[in-house]
């Protein structure tokens, strides 16, 4: 039962891949033809989706080794001023805010949020 589960969960990917697949097949055997962009919107999608479930997988696992139950930097050197344990939605908006194109957009917000 097990195994027939297992397959299950896959193979909707696998048609994912098989779509793909033939989008790409489309795209590269039409010689000279006209194509509509749709066909490699279609085979662009699918290689992402499913890199993003298998080969982002492999890289948190073998490469990576995440670990939940690692601390981080912040939490082993927490000396208050350059490593402090964030919550993740913050960090993520320190991220976005660090961004040059994106300042003069983000800095009044931030601003206004902190109120200022």
């Amino acid at each position: 039962m097990k195994n027939n589960n297992s397959l299950l969960r896959h193979l909707p990917w696998l048609l994912l891949a098989v779509v793909g697949a033939c989008a790409l097949g489309v795209v590269a055997l039409r010689r000279g033809e006209a194509i509509n962009a749709l066909w490699i919107v279609v085979a662009a999608v699918a290689i992402y989706l499913v890199a993003y479930r298998y080969y982002s997988l492999f890289i948190a696992n073998n490469v990576m080794q995440l670990d939940a139950r690692r601390a981080t930097p912040a939490v082993l050197n927490n000396d208050g001023l350059d490593y402090v344990p964030t919550n993740k939605h913050i960090l993520f908006g320190h991220h976005f805010a660090a961004i040059a194109g994106a300042g003069p957009l983000v800095g009044p917000v931030l601003a206004a949020q902190m109120g200022y």
